[in-house]
């Protein structure tokens, strides 16, 4: 939205009183520009739901080893993990389009060279540094059109849309992740082995090219009075506190300082609930293509993936048309510890994948709404200037979980079997629990 009209969206999403509710989703789509960022930025999250599993299939296939595969993904993971946060800040300190541009040129870049050294069968520590340099230029994209969900909803008196923003956005997460394992199988073993790295690149391009096109929906840079005045970009600071730039105007703060993200209370905590969820899915995606590869059907393990997104999809959907009660953590608590249960029945069942498929669409209901719940704690704790930080920290979480569960899981998977992998997932979400309940505990005390 414009910053010179300021209050177009709030006019648009106004309700009425005493009329029937609207649906949350209706009325958070009637912001200006809400639909376009939110599908650009769909399709230029279609990586983070490829690659890992790409990067598996392609590997195993031409090396034939589950350990090489898990630990080369792993290790892409988490050369992303490491600079997120490091992209976030720039994009919080110099705006999304203008470090945006510069930063997706480079992230397609290394993608199609990893594909190529992959496609070239280079000598493995070749090919581990490309996976590293790849992983260095990865974002999150989900951090960013966060942040323009909050900008685009600010002014509201709750987080009701604000909580339908971010479950929309969790369940367009899920969307990704149950039609990525899908192409990414199909491709890797009908079309190409090394294909399934090549199509993430191509949506990355296209749907964040889109996304930075979009200027009116950026959210505007939070600077210092000192950055403004010494910014060489003719700005005029007024004595109001706003910045001049033509006809629009920006509010700012003067802070000498912005502080990361994790010093708030609780955050840096959440991140690490964060690695042990996330350690979960990575762990069941190379468990499960182990099974079904066992099981000579190593083309069904896209869909067998898919159903754990499906129910998680579903999750996302109800979960954003609900006000519950209590605080967020209270909830991020008892999604963690229901999910953790039904992870028990992921090994009982590991035979069937009938029934597996069942349980994986139920289990799947707790973890959208698991991730739309971090997301909301970190809006409540962290101010508007590091909140797309604080986002990409929990980006970086996950980051890390996948790449530990992807490691474990192949080192586990060659140890003890094809179903031994199954009991990660509880495992991690098990440690989770305590973890948040902890986190609870320290962002409840800092708070009095």
């Amino acid at each position: 939205m414009s910053n010179s009209h300021p209050n177009a969206s709030r006019q648009t999403i106004r309700r009425t009183p005493g009329r029937r509710r609207e649906s949350p989703y209706r009325t958070i789509f009637r912001t200006p520009g809400a639909k376009a960022f939110s599908a650009a930025a769909a399709v230029a999250r279609l990586p983070i739901s490829m690659m890992g599993l790409g990067i598996v299939l392609a590997l195993n296939h031409i090396y034939d080893n589950w350990t090489t595969a898990g630990v080369m993904s792993a290790v892409y993971v988490l050369s992303a993990a490491v600079v997120t946060p490091f992209y976030a800040r720039l994009f919080d300190r110099f705006g999304q389009r203008r470090v945006g541009r510069v930063a997706l040129v480079l992230q397609v870049v290394a993608m199609l060279s990893f594909a190529l050294g992959a496609l070239l069968r280079i000598p493995i520590p070749a090919l581990f540094v490309l996976a590293v340099l790849m992983g260095i230029t990865q974002f999150a994209f989900g951090a960013l059109v966060r942040t323009r969900w909050a900008w685009a909803l600010r002014g509201e008196r709750d987080d009701t849309l604000l909580n339908a923003a971010y479950a929309f956005e969790s369940a367009v997460d899920e969307t990704v992740f149950v039609l990525g394992p899908i192409l990414a199988a199909f491709l890797a073993t009908s079309v190409h082995p090394v294909s399934q790295l090549v199509m993430p690149a191509l949506c990355a391009l296209g749907g964040g090219m889109v996304f930075f096109s979009l200027k009116s929906t950026q959210p505007p840079v939070i600077a210092t009075v000192a950055d403004v005045a010494s910014d060489g970009s003719g700005s005029v600071v007024g004595g109001d506190g706003n910045v001049r730039e033509g006809a629009g105007t920006r509010r700012i703060r003067a802070r000498g300082h912005v502080r990361s993200a994790l010093v708030y209370p609780g955050i840096a905590l959440l991140v690490v609930v964060f690695v042990a969820f996330n350690m979960s899915f990575s762990a069941f995606d190379v468990s499960v293509t182990a099974i079904t590869k066992s099981m000579g059907i190593e083309k069904i393990v896209g869909l067998q993936l898919a159903l754990f997104a499906v129910g998680s999809l579903v999750g996302a959907l109800v979960f954003g048309s609900l006000k519950l009660k209590g605080s967020h953590w209270s909830h991020m608590v008892v999604l963690l510890a229901a999910l953790s249960v039904w992870y028990v029945g992921f090994r009982m069942s590991a035979d069937s994948l009938v029934v597996l498929g069942i349980l994986e669409v139920f289990a799947g209901l707790f973890v959208a709404p698991t991730f739309a719940t971090g997301n909301l704690i970190v809006k409540d704790i962290v101010p508007d200037e590091s909140l797309t930080e604080g986002l990409s920290w929990l980006a970086t979480g996950n980051s890390v979980g996948v790449s530990l569960g992807s490691s474990v899981a192949g080192i586990v998977l060659d140890a003890y079997g094809t179903h031994a992998g199954m009991w990660i997932p509880f495992a991690a979400t098990a440690c989770s629990v305590p973890l948040a309940a902890l986190a609870w505990l320290l962002a409840r005390r800092r708070r009095r």
